[in-house]
C-alpha cells in the first residue's frame, strides 16, 4: 500500500505460550497412555534413587571371661608398672633436695651456730629464759631447742624448699604415675580388642581412692586416668589431706613444726656447755644489772680464744645433731608410705591392685562330663533274674566250702 512494503504483525509473547502450552508439553502424534506410562516410569526411578532405611546397627560385642580375667591382671601389673617412672622422678628431685639441704647446713647453719658472737648470744638468752622462773624443771632447754628449730628451717629448710619442694615433687609424681598409667590402659585395650565403652565400664568399676565418706571422696579409676587438673579431683584433695596428717603426726617433715629431738638434744649439749663455762652466769649478772659486771675487750679475747679451741667439738656435735634431722626428715620424705613424696602413688597402685586381686586366679571351664548310656539287654532276658541267679550261685558256693571245711577235720 503506498508503495511501502509492511512486514506482517507477530502475535504477542503471552498469546504464542498459551497456544503453544500443549504442543510444547506433549509433541504431535504421540498416544496419550505412552506419556502415562513415561510419566509411572519417572515416578518410579526417582522412588528408587531415594535413600532407604538405615541398616541395622550391628549386634554388641560379647568379651568373654578369659578375656576380662586378662584384662584385670594386666592392669594391675600396668598399676604396679606405673610406679617406677614416677619414682625414678621423685628420686633424682629428692636426692638434689638432700645435697642442698647439706649444703646449707655446712656453709650457713654450722658456721652461724658455732661462732663465738652466737654462743655469747645464746648465753644471754638461755639466762633470760631462767630470769624469774619459778618452775620446778630447766624451761632454759626447751626454749632454746625450739629457738634453735626455728633457725634451722630458716636457714637450711626453706631455701631448699625454694629450689625443691617436695610437696611439688609429690604432685609431679602422681601426675607421672597418671600419664603413664593412662597410657598403659589404652594399650590394654587395644591389645585385647574390648570396646572403649564396655572398658569404660570396666574402668569405672575398678576403685583408685576409697576414703569416703563423703562419697565425693570415692574415686573410680575411670576419674582418676580422666582428672584434669588432678587438684580438681575431690578424692585426691582428700587423698593429699590424709599424707600430710600422716607426715604430721610422725614428724620429721620439710614443714614440720613439732619440736625435733635433735634440735633437743642440740640445745642440751649447749646449755651444759654455757654453763660448765660460765658464760650464762655472766650474761644472768649483765641483765640483772650488778655494778661493774662489764666484760672487757681482754676478757672477750680470752673467751674467744677458749671457744676457738673448743669449737672442733662443738661442730662435730652440731653436724651429728643435724645428721640426725636429716635422717627424721628423710625417712619422712621418702621411705614412710604414708608420708613420703611417693604415698599418693603407692597408695594408688595398692588400692587398684587390692582391687583386681580376686580377679587374677584364672576361671577354669570344666567341659561336662560324658553321658552314661545304659546298653540294651539282650531279647527275652531278665534284668532281676540274672541277680536272683548270681544270689543262689553265691549261696552254693557257701555251702560246698562249709562241706570242704567239714571234710577236712574229719
Amino acid at each position: 500500500m503506498n508503495g511501502i512494503d509492511r512486514t506482517p504483525r507477530q502475535p504477542a509473547a503471552s498469546s504464542r505460550r498459551r497456544n503453544a502450552g500443549p504442543a510444547t508439553a506433549l509433541p504431535a502424534g504421540v498416544p496419550g497412555w505412552l506419556a502415562s506410562l513415561a510419566l509411572l516410569l519417572l515416578l518410579l526411578l526417582s522412588a528408587c534413587a531415594s535413600p532407604g532405611p538405615p541398616p541395622p546397627s550391628p549386634p554388641p560385642v560379647l568379651v568373654a571371661d578369659s578375656t576380662w580375667w586378662q584384662v584385670d591382671r594386666d592392669i594391675a601389673a600396668a598399676a604396679r608398672a606405673a610406679t617406677v617412672p614416677a619414682g625414678e622422678h621423685a628420686g633424682a628431685a629428692m636426692a638434689k633436695w638432700r645435697q642442698r639441704v647439706q649444703h646449707y647446713c655446712e656453709t650457713d647453719f654450722i658456721p652461724w651456730f658455732t661462732s663465738y658472737g652466737t654462743q655469747q648470744w645464746l648465753a644471754i638468752k638461755v639466762a633470760w629464759y631462767r630470769l624469774g622462773s619459778e618452775a620446778t624443771t630447766d624451761p632454759a632447754a626447751g626454749r632454746l631447742a625450739a629457738y634453735l628449730q626455728e633457725q634451722y628451717q630458716e636457714r637450711v629448710l626453706d631455701p631448699v624448699v625454694r629450689e625443691v619442694d617436695p610437696a611439688v615433687v609429690r604432685e609431679t609424681a602422681t601426675r607421672i604415675y597418671q600419664r603413664t598409667l593412662g597410657a598403659a590402659l589404652t594399650g590394654i585395650r587395644q591389645r585385647h580388642a574390648v570396646p572403649a565403652d564396655q572398658f569404660d565400664r570396666r574402668l569405672q568399676r575398678i576403685p583408685a581412692i576409697s576414703l569416703a565418706p563423703p562419697p565425693a571422696h570415692d574415686a573410680s579409676l575411670h576419674q582418676f586416668i580422666h582428672a584434669d587438673p588432678l587438684a580438681a579431683l575431690p578424692a585426691y584433695g582428700a587423698l593429699l589431706g590424709r599424707i600430710r596428717a600422716a607426715a604430721a603426726g610422725s614428724g620429721g617433715g620439710a614443714d614440720d613444726s613439732r619440736l625435733s629431738p635433735a634440735a633437743r638434744r642440740a640445745s642440751e649439749q649447749a646449755l651444759a656447755r654455757l654453763t660448765a663455762s660460765g658464760a650464762a652466769s655472766a650474761a644472768a649478772a649483765i641483765i640483772g644489772g650488778v655494778p661493774g659486771a662489764v666484760i672487757s675487750l681482754g676478757a672477750f679475747g680470752v673467751g674467744l680464744a677458749a671457744h676457738e679451741k673448743q669449737r672442733p667439738e662443738i661442730e662435730t656435735q652440731l653436724r651429728a645433731n643435724l645428721d640426725a634431722a636429716l635422717a627424721e626428715t628423710w625417712h619422712s620424705l621418702i621411705e614412710n608410705r604414708a608420708s613420703s613424696v611417693m604415698a599418693a602413688v603407692h597408695y594408688l597402685a595398692t588400692r587398684i591392685d587390692d582391687a583386681l586381686t580376686p580377679a587374677r586366679s584364672q576361671p577354669v571351664e570344666l567341659a561336662p562330663g560324658p553321658q552314661e548310656i545304659p546298653l540294651p539287654a539282650a531279647p527275652g532276658l531278665d534284668v532281676e533274674n540274672l541277680h536272683e541267679d548270681a544270689s543262689r550261685d553265691e549261696d552254693e558256693d557257701e555251702d560246698s566250702d562249709e562241706e570242704d571245711e567239714t571234710e577236712g577235720e574229719q
